[in-house]
């Protein structure tokens, strides 16, 4: 199959996942005139059932990897623990794959994150890798404690990470993590999270959207308030972060960035996400082109679309049986329901958010 951007109406968009992201991605990529193939390991899938064609098969399958590459004219991923592999191996099939392999590998790797980001110019928290309970010790002793101990790999939802409150039980905190490469961090003295949802062209053009202050329970995003409140100073500060990651990674699509201000005014890298993020999904009622119009206009090779915000939004997350209230959600006056057509509500389960409105 030929490969030429900017694709025309008609093509054939194939995303890696299944779940809620892939869903809107394909809701947003019809309303563009695209087609969409869905590779997931699960059957009935949320995105399954927006899309023109599933392929059931696991990420790493190479002959559904090769039917996908044959059905689609680009192919994107809805989340980061994708294996790197199977990017290099829809390349070596000619598949034009986006975002990039780098940015998957660097997403994928909390060490390797944390160096890229520091190599690009970003500041982040200070930190050491953790390969042994020596070396667990080791990195309670420079870091000092309190340290949150994370796995290096595929924690998320507050999953996989635990925080030592003694140097001397660094050790054990590794052994409790199951062992496995990890990374210590050093605490953040934040006021505030804040994030920044950006994209960047085929072109090389750069699309960023207001900021938005997130609020956390247990380790789950709850709500995104957003645009944040913002001196136009820190608003440039996080502006100049995401040109320089989207730059660094030659990126093309969406990429959510997680941000700690400090008291100083200074802010910090948490982490990125190469994909469209749960802090912009306000940006779906209340900015002109949402996250995931604009995550497929740049990987189609589309001109990016306006970000600018016509309304202030809070976003909250529907929990487990938080959804089953969308009777009254659907009653008011300035909240927009977006349900991810999950079957089954589970206890801390993302079954869908809303997004109220007010004025600006």
């Amino acid at each position: 199959m030929e490969h030429g951007f900017p694709l025309p109406p008609g093509a054939v968009i194939g995303i890696l996942g299944g779940g809620q992201l892939g869903r809107m991605l394909a809701l947003a990529a019809a309303r563009l005139g695209f087609d969409v193939a869905i590779l997931t390991p699960e059957t009935d899938a949320p995105a399954s059932r927006v899309a023109r064609q599933t392929l059931v098969g696991a990420y790493d399958d190479p002959d559904a990897l090769a039917r996908l590459a044959d059905l689609s004219d680009v192919i994107t991923y809805e989340f980061e623990n994708v294996p790197a592999a199977a990017v290099e191996r829809l390349k070596a099939l000619g598949a034009p794959v986006a975002p990039s392999g780098l940015a998957l590998a660097v997403a994928q790797d909390r060490v390797a994150e944390k160096t890229f980001l520091n190599e690009a110019g970003v500041r982040t928290v200070a930190f050491a890798t953790v390969d042994s309970e020596d070396e667990a010790l080791e990195a309670a002793r420079l870091i000092g404690v309190p340290a949150l101990m994370k796995t290096r790999r595929e924690g998320y939802d507050g999953k996989g990470q635990a925080w030592v409150e003694h140097a001397a039980d660094a050790g054990a905190v590794f052994a409790g993590l199951g062992g496995v490469p990890c990374i210590l961090e050093a605490p953040a003295d934040f006021t505030r999270e804040l994030s920044i949802i950006a994209a960047r062209g085929r072109d090389g053009a750069l699309a960023v959207y207001p900021l938005g202050e997130n609020h956390h329970e247990g380790g789950v995003l709850r709500r995104t308030v957003a645009p944040a409140p913002a001196a136009a100073a820190l608003v440039d500060q996080a502006e100049r972060i995401a040109a320089q990651i989207l730059g660094r990674l030659d990126y093309v699509g969406v990429i959510g960035i997680e941000l700690f201000e400090l008291a100083d005014g200074r802010l910090l890298a948490n982490e990125i996400a190469p994909r469209v993020h749960n802090t912009g999904h306000w940006t779906q009622d209340g900015c002109e082109v949402c996250q995931f119009e604009q995550h497929i206009r740049a990987v189609a090779g589309w001109p990016l679309g306006p970000t600018a915000a016509h309304a202030r939004v809070e976003m909250v997350n529907l929990l487990g049986a938080e959804a089953e209230a969308w009777l009254k959600l659907a009653g008011e006056a300035e909240t927009r329901l977006h349900l991810y057509g999950k079957r089954e509500a589970l206890p801390g389960r993302k079954m869908g958010h809303v997004n109220r409105l007010s004025p600006l």
